[in-house]
């Protein structure tokens, strides 16, 4: 697939970040923005307690990283940050697992990890962070340890770890989806986001994310190379191909509808209707499974992070 004619330049986007995000006014909607999601809620915990990030760490959750990634990759900066990175140990088609398990690690120590955690592993990822930012052959300029390059992929994190949330236990009413994004406030401040930069609510949030996705842009590199991550042709067609179709259909999924426009895809209501009655089958069968089970990846990522840290062996 090519990208989409009729796109701002590249060069536009060199130097301008967000503007004051309190008097700016979004031009993209909700609707834009994020997916619809129209399932009831159906939590199984007590209705009396608060819903929390943590119970969004079900082994499901990692079912749209491929689609968090498209949507992080959607700034010009981080975009080009990650396909000129040269990091070649991190680098996502030359060790697809190994980033896989850094970045899962990652939403493991944010969400449950103790403060020492979340420190070795901010000084582990600024140590490759360090490598990268942009030089005088880059289309866009860049540093990784810019903050709101920081915010826009923890907001990322965030988005994906709530659509599937809800995808698996229905809409949160209001009350509950402030709790759950109070608690979710780690996903930045790991790195190097202040906690004043962090949104203070969930309605903030909503405010930022349509405002930061309007400088989304996807030219015909950008687009070549998310498409090959939607295949999946960074792994090897001997373990992808008899899973291909689904985590395509996930990988779609899980992109809203501006996504779906850059990359020029196609997602129709129909497909919407079965994506979420996966869910509603996925969320059946999760009722009898035991914790270890649904939590038990990240119960494994947190056991290795802290061998890791014991014998001195690297984080990342």
């Amino acid at each position: 697939m090519t990208a989409i004619e009729n796109r701002p330049p590249l060069a536009a986007y060199h130097s301008k970040y967000l503007p004051d995000i309190d008097t700016a006014t979004p031009e993209l909607t909700t609707a834009d923005t994020r997916i619809t999601i129209t399932t009831r809620r159906r939590r199984l915990t007590n209705l009396r307690q608060p819903a929390l990030v943590h119970e969004a760490l079900d082994f499901w959750a990692f079912a749209g990283a491929a689609a968090n990634v498209v949507q992080q990759l959607g700034w010009p900066e981080v975009g080009y940050g990650v396909m000129e990175s040269k990091v070649e140990t991190g680098a996502l088609t030359k060790h697809p697992w190994k980033r896989a398990r850094t970045t899962s690690q990652y939403l493991a120590v944010a969400i449950v990890g103790t403060d020492e955690e979340r420190t070795a592993f901010r000084e582990a990822v600024n140590s490759a962070h360090r490598h990268v930012k942009s030089d005088e052959n880059s289309p866009v300029k860049y540093n990784a340890f810019n903050r709101e390059l920081q915010m826009w992929v923890a907001a990322c994190l965030f988005v994906g770890v709530e659509d599937s949330h809800q995808l698996l236990h229905g809409r949160m009413e209001a009350e509950d989806a402030e709790s759950f994004y109070q608690s979710a406030k780690t996903l930045g401040t790991t790195l190097q986001v202040p906690d004043d930069m962090w949104p203070a609510t969930r309605a903030d949030f909503d405010h930022y994310w349509n405002l930061a996705s309007q400088r989304i842009v996807i030219d015909d590199t950008t687009c070549a190379f998310l498409n090959d991550l939607v295949d999946l042709k960074m792994i090897s067609p001997l373990i992808r191909w008899p899973f291909v179709p689904l985590l395509r259909f996930l990988t779609i999924g899980f992109l809203p509808p501006l996504f779906h426009r850059q990359l020029g895809l196609e997602w129709t209501e129909d497909d919407r209707r079965r994506f979420e009655h996966l869910f509603t089958f996925v969320s059946v069968v999760n009722k009898f499974l035991p914790k270890a089970i649904r939590f038990g990846g990240t119960r494994v990522m947190m056991k290795d992070l802290r061998r890791r840290m014991k014998h001195n062996k690297e984080l990342i």
